[in-house]
This record gives C-alpha cells, sequence and structure tokens, in this order.
C-alpha cells in the first residue's frame, strides 16, 4: 500500500515534457514568435486558485545578426502598478539563456512542436522588502498570432501561485486581421 501511495505521489509530481508537444502544431519558433510588438492580458492567482490581480503588457521583441533577443515588457496592474522586465535570450546549444535585471537564477528557453518551457528564478515585491520565487513557465502556440502561457510559482518547493495570460502579436499597419480571418 506504501509502495502505491509513492507511487502516485510521485507521478503527481511529474509534470508534461517538451517531448509531449514536438508533434503539436502550429511550430512555436520564438524568434518568429517574439519579433515586433506583441500585447498580453492576464490573471495572477493566489496558491488557492483565487485571482488577486489583473493585468495589461505591451511587449516589444527585438534579435540582432547574432541571434540575441530582447523582449522589452511593460506591465500595468488593475491596482495601479507599473512593472517593467527587458528580457535577454542568448543562443545556447539547445535553446537560449534567459536573464534580466529581476531574474535571480537565469532560465534556459528550450521548445519543441507548439510550446516552449523555461524555469527560472525570479525576485518579486513582498511586503517591505522582496522574496524570490521559482517560475516554471509553459508557453502554447495555438495560432499564428496567439500563444498562452501558464507559468507555476513556487517557494521551498510549496506552489504559492500562478500567472495564466494570453499574448497576441499586434497586426502591422495595413496588413490585415491578425486572426488569419479575411
Amino acid at each position: 500500500m506504501l509502495i502505491l501511495l509513492l507511487s502516485v505521489a510521485l507521478a503527481g509530481c511529474a509534470g508534461p515534457s517538451l517531448e509531449t508537444y514536438k508533434d503539436q502544431s502550429p511550430e512555436l519558433v520564438p524568434a518568429e514568435f517574439f519579433r515586433g510588438e506583441l500585447s498580453a492580458r492576464g490573471v495572477v492567482k493566489d496558491y488557492a486558485g483565487e485571482v488577486i490581480r489583473t493585468f495589461d503588457a505591451d511587449i516589444v521583441a527585438t534579435w540582432d545578426e547574432e541571434g540575441v533577443g530582447t523582449l522589452d515588457e511593460v506591465f500595468r496592474f488593475n491596482d495601479g502598478e507599473v512593472q517593467t522586465r527587458v528580457w535577454t535570450l542568448t543562443p545556447q546549444e539547445g535553446g537560449y539563456r534567459a536573464t534580466a535585471g529581476d531574474v535571480a537564477e537565469p532560465g534556459f528557453m528550450r521548445w519543441q512542436g507548439n510550446a516552449i518551457h523555461m524555469n527560472y528564478v525570479l525576485t518579486v515585491a513582498y511586503g517591505e522588502g522582496t522574496i524570490d520565487v521559482r517560475m516554471d513557465d509553459w508557453m502554447y502556440l495555438v495560432t499564428s498570432d496567439t500563444l498562452i502561457n501558464q507559468t507555476t510559482m513556487s517557494k521551498w518547493g510549496l506552489d504559492v501561485g500562478e500567472i495564466v495570460l494570453v499574448i497576441q502579436k499586434r497586426a502591422s499597419a495595413g496588413s490585415g486581421p491578425s486572426n488569419g480571418i479575411q
């Protein structure tokens, strides 16, 4: 009985792997999706799943001739707080090293099929100070211009919250609708 319980508990801890998504489409290539102007809308949930904040964001994504990407993000929360984060995505074998000013432990972005996975430690405001929170970030491309991002936040191995957002590419002037419907 003990072995059965341990097996169930360990299976519950195991998450999906990128391999699961290798044949899913549309294909998600970070340097293609994260290019130009994007917008995002989402929610922040607490440990119990209750929505505690909402936000929208603007993202400007560029890539240099060496393949280094920059994602310049501005988040506006429903309580009036504004946060900025500038990600630098540096190519390395198998993906990108992902760094930002408030990232205490850089992430490594990998992708297959329609999914991206990244795990990193973010320094966030808490009370009068800050704490470091582990971010387990999954992104799924659902159409050529729409990505769903789900991030589980944990501290000391315990889930403390979740962020769910939708990121959409903005249509260029004169390019027609961004949803592919003519």
